[in-house]
Parts: C-alpha cells; structure tokens; sequence
C-alpha cells in the first residue's frame, strides 16, 4: 500500500494513501481534527458523565496512532485508567511511523514508540493508566463482546473511499459495541450516516467539525433500547 508523508495545515504530518487517494486525517490540520473529533467531543463528553472505570474505548482504524498517542497522553495527565482496543488491517510500517512528528516531547517519543512495538493480538499494560489491544483485522471480521465500550473513535476512511465500513449492518455492528450511554464520534457528517444512526436508534448530533470542516457526528447509545 503506497503511503506519501504529507504536512497538514498545522504543522502536523499526516499519510496519504496513494492507492485510494486519500489522506489519513485532515489536510487542514491533523492533530487539531483528533483533538477536536476524538478527545474533546468523545473522550472527555464520555467521561463528563457516570462511567466506570477504567474507560473502555474502541478505535476503526488505529492507522498512524495519533489518535492512540493523544487518549494514553489523557490517561496519564490526567490519571484516568483506560482501555484502549483498535482494529487495524493494514498497519503502518516502522520506517513510515518513524517519520510522523506527533512526538512533541521526548515523553511523547517514548509514548508513541510503545504504542507502535506493541504486539498485535494482545493486551499491554502500556503505563499505570492504559492498557492497549491491536488487532491486525477488520470491522466486518472482528469478534468482541457486545455492550463493551465507552467510546467508539470511527476514523475508517471517508464513505467515499472505503463505502464498505459504513453500512447500515457495520453501523449496527459498532452500535451494538456501545454500552449504555456510550458515545459513537466520527469525523463525518453524511446525510445517510445520521439517517443510519437514528435508524438504530442512537441519540445523534450534528457539532461543529474541527477546522475546515463544517460539521461532525457525535451519537450516544439510549440506557434503555
């Protein structure tokens, strides 16, 4: 898979996917769009509200672990245990992840290369506070237990590129992933992914996407369905 670095609008690097044509975050900012998206709008709105502990967060799509990197940088600012499980078919190979500049801090260095050597398959107590599962698969292949997560960071390709992460039955497959009064964030705001959303009968909202985008989706699954 032919992978391109690419520098986003703030500074931060992204992968561009020259086989799909298509970038791995926001060309108008990587870091700000899973600032925004993942860890304001889902990671920190979930734990606004009665959860236990630890947090139990579901990733599609670990790609460049950014998103990874940013939730175990949470957990251990601000001690909140987390359990961090993420599905990748196409892992990102050590000489293209050596290159990315999220690492701001030789802490963040340290925290990124753990996140990467990992082993696939199996869980790793990472740090006093995160413990991380990858798993080298897909959303139509993977086997989880239902009502399992917290929080479900939905950062598969746009519908456009990868349409076969966005139907109907893979929305209703991550649904049923969700806890009660758990949260469903994804950069997208498609017209047919609220209609599928509400279908299912999550609790949708439209919020403001991150910069240079308009919009984002935000569901949260009802106590009682």
């Amino acid at each position: 898979m032919p992978l391109k670095l690419i520098t986003t609008a703030d500074g931060s690097h992204s992968l561009l996917n020259e086989e799909l044509n298509e970038t791995y975050h926001s060309v108008h900012g990587a870091l700000q769009e899973s600032v925004h998206v993942f860890i304001a709008h889902g990671l920190v709105h979930r734990l606004s509200t009665p959860h236990e502990t630890p947090l139990a967060i579901f990733e599609v799509g670990f790609g460049t672990g950014l998103n990874a990197l940013l939730t175990l940088d949470f957990a251990e600012q601000h001690s909140q245990a987390i359990s961090y499980t993420s599905i990748e078919a196409f892992p990102v190979t050590a000489d293209v992840w050596q290159t990315l500049n999220y690492a701001a801090t030789p802490e963040q260095k340290v925290r990124f290369e753990m996140l990467h050597h990992a082993p696939w398959e199996t869980a790793q107590n990472l740090t006093p506070h995160f413990a991380l599962t990858k798993l080298q698969t897909t959303l139509q292949n993977v086997s989880l237990p239902p009502a399992s997560f917290d929080v479900i960071y939905f950062d598969a390709f746009a519908p456009n590129k990868q349409p076969e992460l966005w139907t109907f039955d893979m929305l209703q497959k991550a649904a049923r992933l969700l806890k009660p009064d758990g949260v469903f964030v994804t950069y997208c705001a498609k017209g047919q992914l609220k209609r599928d959303l509400k279908a299912l009968n999550l609790t949708t909202e439209t919020l403001p996407g991150p910069p240079g985008k308009k919009e984002m989706v935000r569901a949260t699954k009802p106590v009682q369905v």
